[in-house]
């Protein structure tokens, strides 16, 4: 009876290592922090988000990526807290929006949806026709609204124009992308390069077929396709109320 005894015991044991001895499933890569501090009526902003930033949602980076976007750029903040932007009281306006927009639809693919078709009406100089993306997205405009009717959008644009002036080092231009905390300078329509460096996962197929140009180590070439922050025009006052929503 102690031989069985012993035995039995002893089969528990060598159960409970053999469950202890299982490595535990290693976690999954960290993504890849992407940010883009832009303004709404930069046209070099509007052409990065539509024809640069909206392919890492169909190629597959987005699913390695953290995106954060922060449509505040090269807006001034005043002294009474109120906001003027670099293209005037549009900018504003639209700004607020894109806030409102993230604030009310959290869903990445949701909120970037609107900023999409937005952008591409600014691309295309519609910018007037931005109440559209509700229908074309099939996103309700009711919160959209809310947030900004309440004011709440420009609290939101009060915080962007804090974490946008907090940058290190500063921004000086928009679009200004930052991958995992280090801006691209003028660099940035090579991002998914940096995207791909970054990421400690197995890659995407879509890194493999960016092109050696571009996965070649260069420094960045200056060239004008940014809206300068110290060339500010129409600098006019952000009205609270401007307009409401409907």
């Amino acid at each position: 009876m102690a031989l069985g005894r012993n035995l039995f015991f002893s089969l528990i044991v060598l159960f409970s290592l053999s469950f202890s001895c299982v490595p535990a499933a290693a976690s999954p890569p960290k993504k890849v922090a992407l940010a883009l501090y832009y303004e709404t009526l930069c046209p070099y902003s509007a052409n990065f988000i539509v024809n640069y930033l909206a392919k890492i949602f169909s190629n597959g980076l987005i699913d390695i990526v953290d995106l954060n976007l922060v449509p505040y750029g090269n807006a001034r903040l005043k002294s009474n807290h109120t906001i003027t932007c670099q293209h005037g009281p549009n900018e504003c306006l639209l700004n607020t929006i894109e806030a409102c927009a993230i604030y009310a639809w959290p869903d990445l693919n949701k909120h970037f949806a609107f900023i999409y078709c937005v952008e591409s009406l600014v691309v295309e100089h519609k910018y007037s026709k931005w109440e559209s993306c509700f229908e074309k997205t099939g996103l309700d405009s009711q919160s959209v609204a809310d947030c900004f009717n309440s004011g709440y959008g420009e609290k939101l644009e009060l915080q962007y124009a804090e974490e946008t002036n907090a940058l290190e080092p500063p921004h000086t231009y928009v679009p200004w992308v930052v991958v995992d905390g280090q801006p691209l300078y003028e660099d940035y329509e090579n991002f998914e390069t940096y995207i791909c460096k970054a990421y400690k996962g197995n890659l995407p197929k879509a890194c493999s077929e960016l092109p050696l140009a571009i996965i070649q180590e260069k420094k960045a070439v200056l060239f004008n396709r940014v809206c300068h922050a110290k060339r500010r025009m129409h600098l006019i006052r952000h009205h609270t109320g401007m307009k409401r929503l409907v």
